[in-house]
């Protein structure tokens, strides 16, 4: 369906009817679509009600501006009063993370619980993305479409499926290069967008400030592999939240709830069940391995974060 939030359509999905909420913001603006937090999220629907939803600029969603973090949490803002759920499970992976932190720091009483998955709460992971790039022995990276893609400089959208896929070979933990092609043909793009994110916002994001503020029981999961938000990064995150838990899965490189799914899945099923039943003091927390083996959000929200209307 479609949602107008804050005078942009939105696409959105509900898998489930639980009593919890759980919101999950897909990564890769410009890239990403609902499609990657309802592989993943969407398992949890026998148990709450998912809400999974194209981001303004992404997927089939409208392409309204402005594509900043304030925005962003503020789309999410209204879809929770859309919604009519009074504190949600907010979740969100690699650059939707970086959404899930920001509101869960400025809208501490709307979180009952926050899960994390392969980000950063700085843009340090481009450093560290750009050198494990360079290493790799995987596949010859093209340094220019590298450069076009981490610096939000693509040309158009022929462009960025070209940079796209010069990358996505370093994703996963075993490569397949029959399963790029098809992230390749699967993926919506829409170069505005992702150039605005990676020119704009991610050149002066660092929240690690905000992250002591979040009082929501937190999980930080990564991929031990992950070569664009290594696990250092979510290391920082754990180590600033208060009492976060980390887990590292060992078989995993960006996506550890599809490489790992059913550990990652009773990972997150387990830490929810503690989280909402208020003992996760109880349970394992800081750093441990799972497995076998935009700028920062400074200012106002804009005006309107309520502003909703549901289309057919």
């Amino acid at each position: 369906m479609y949602v107008d939030i804050n005078g942009n359509p939105l696409n959105v999905e509900i898998l489930g009817d639980g009593e919890h909420v759980v919101i999950a913001h897909h990564g890769a603006p410009g890239l990403g679509s609902l499609a990657e937090p309802k592989a993943g999220f969407g398992r949890l629907a026998d148990t709450y009600r998912v809400l999974v939803f194209d981001a303004r600029g992404s997927g089939a969603s409208g392409l309204n501006g402005p594509f900043t973090h304030e925005q962003w949490v503020a789309d999410v803002e209204a879809l929770r009063r859309w919604i009519g759920a009074e504190q949600i499970i907010m979740a969100g992976g690699s650059y939707g993370g970086f959404i899930a932190m920001e509101y869960a720091a400025r809208h501490p009483d709307r979180v009952s619980a926050l899960v994390l998955r392969d980000t950063s709460a700085d843009n340090a992971n481009q450093d560290l993305a750009i050198r494990n790039a360079a290493a790799s022995s995987r596949v010859s990276i093209d340094r220019d479409k590298l450069d076009r893609i981490m610096s939000g400089t693509v040309r158009d959208d022929d462009d960025l499926r070209d940079c796209w896929r010069e990358i996505l070979p370093l994703y996963d933990h075993d490569y397949d290069p029959a399963k790029v092609e098809q992230r390749v043909a699967a993926t919506p793009y829409h170069y505005e967008t992702h150039n605005y994110a990676f020119a704009h916002n991610q050149p002066g994001y660092d929240i690690k400030h905000l992250l002591p503020g979040i009082t929501a029981p937190t999980l930080v999961t990564v991929g031990r592999h992950d070569w664009i938000t290594p696990p250092e990064c979510s290391e920082t995150i754990a180590r600033l939240i208060p009492r976060a838990e980390l887990r590292i899965f060992e078989k995993s490189g960006h996506s550890p709830q599809i490489e790992e799914a059913e550990l990652w899945e009773a990972t997150v099923r387990d830490f929810l069940a503690r989280a909402l039943s208020g003992a996760t003091g109880s349970g394992p927390s800081g750093s441990e391995a799972a497995g076998s083996g935009a700028s920062g959000s400074s200012g106002e929200e804009p005006g309107g974060a309520g502003q909703v209307r549901e289309r057919p």
